[in-house]
């Protein structure tokens, strides 16, 4: 049972639900934003590969720029989010992020790969604190709501990817060059993202909601007094050490791993693997995104009803069984009802981990920058591997095979995912 929100001092408790709920939905819009963002150039990556006439090795390190830059910018994201708050942190790298697509398709329309890879290094940089910082933001919400909802923010995130991809699907149709079809989507995009911050919660109530005093967390230590030192001994330097998180971090690298994957060379993988239109490969991509929009909007239910361990299991095992079939069959259809198992099973396993990190508030902003951090490196090896394996084994979809090696491993290490016994709370709705 959801209990009604907590009153901040000088909030009567009407005012506090009011403010929760608008911050909800603002948190869900800007994850839906963030996913808009990346779909509309993923959908367009075809084409972007015909303007440049890039192998596919070429491609895997292309991609590979923007995943250096949210690996170099997600240690600090969640400093940042201290020291400025997630409503600025969001705003302020969001605008980054649609900085650096601006300079990306800027450099396709001039045939420059060299500006094309600055743009996209600025935007894995924009996306990297972005993502961290909403996440840390939703997971204030998700312990003020007192109950597991982190799964819908993420499904917020992949109805912004399936509109994203469905207007690119339709631009490609269209013939739309790729810089107007990014141009007019960012603008909107980042307009969106100035209104929603405002209904963010507010900055201290992000980072001080604590478990009650007297309560130690996994690493022995009083999460009352641990608020007071963020800056010292639960530092972000302290949460590199501590072994659940670390394992959670695998959880998150196999879901980025399962999840990235089809994000990047699915819609490739079915125009090459079968001959198809770039509309196609759109249409493709796009059904990955639904089957996990819809997967994440029964998400909630799902914890609720059997805990965060066992609809991980389940997780792995339709991902890896759609992952199967999409690379191994050779008939469209049959591939295609593959992807829909693929994006089932690449549901949850970020959004879980998100919420696991951040089950003891005082210490989550530092926690999920370490987990996001683990789990963006699938974005620093991805990329460049599937597309070595591609240009060497003969094509997108048997090189996607490797993915079913961190699916095994995420599976090997689930329970680190089970929720702390502090959280029952927030987010305990999912402990089984």
């Amino acid at each position: 049972m959801t209990t009604p929100p907590s009153p901040l001092p000088g909030q009567s408790t009407v005012s506090a639900g009011r403010a929760v709920q608008a911050a909800t939905w603002s948190v869900f819009a800007v994850f839906f934003l963030n996913g808009f963002n990346f779909a509309s150039w993923a959908s367009r990556l075809p084409a972007v590969r015909d303007a440049l006439g890039l192998s596919e090795g070429s491609m895997g390190l292309l991609l590979l720029f923007a995943a250096v830059g949210s690996l170099l910018a997600l240690p600090l994201a969640g400093m940042v989010v201290q020291r400025i708050g997630a409503s600025r942190a969001v705003l302020l790298f969001a605008a980054v992020n649609v900085a650096g697509l601006v300079v990306a398709v800027t450099g396709v329309s001039q045939g420059s790969v060299d500006v094309v890879r600055a743009g996209l290094f600025l935007f894995g940089i924009g996306t990297g604190v972005w993502d961290a910082a909403m996440n840390i933001e939703g997971a204030a919400v998700e312990q003020r709501l007192g109950k597991a909802i982190m799964p819908r923010f993420h499904a917020g995130f992949s109805f912004g990817t399936m509109a994203g991809a469905g207007v690119g699907a339709l631009a490609a149709l269209a013939a739309v060059p790729v810089q107007w079809h990014l141009a007019a989507a960012l603008a909107l995009s980042l307009l969106g993202v100035v209104w929603c911050v405002r209904s963010f919660l507010p900055a201290g109530d992000v980072q001080t909601d604590a478990p009650p005093s007297g309560a130690e967390d996994a690493a022995g230590e009083d999460p009352a007094t641990a608020v007071h030192s963020s800056k010292g001994a639960r530092s972000a330097l302290a949460a590199w050490r501590e072994p659940r998180t670390l394992l959670i971090g695998l959880v998150v690298l196999a879901a980025a791993l399962t999840e990235g994957a089809a994000n990047d060379w699915v819609g490739l993988a079915v125009v090459d693997g079968f001959g198809t239109s770039d509309a196609m490969g759109a249409v493709g991509l796009g059904i990955f995104l639904t089957a996990m929009t819809g997967m994440r909007l029964l998400g909630t239910g799902l914890l609720d009803r059997f805990g965060r361990v066992a609809v991980l299991r389940i997780s792995a095992g339709l991902a890896f069984v759609g992952l199967l079939v999409f690379t191994l069959v050779p008939t469209l259809w049959v591939a295609l009802v593959g992807v829909v198992l693929w994006g089932m099973g690449a549901a949850l396993g970020f959004p879980v981990g998100m919420s696991a990190a951040s089950d003891d508030p005082a210490h989550a902003a530092v926690r999920v920058s370490v987990v996001s951090t683990i789990g963006y490196s699938a974005f620093f090896v991805g990329p460049p591997l599937i597309g070595f394996l591609a240009e060497h084994i003969g094509g997108y979809r048997p090189a996607l095979l490797v993915i079913a090696v961190p699916l095994v491993i995420g599976l090997l290490v689930v329970n680190a995912a089970k929720p702390l016994p502090t959280a029952a709370g927030g987010g305990g709705a999912a402990a089984h």
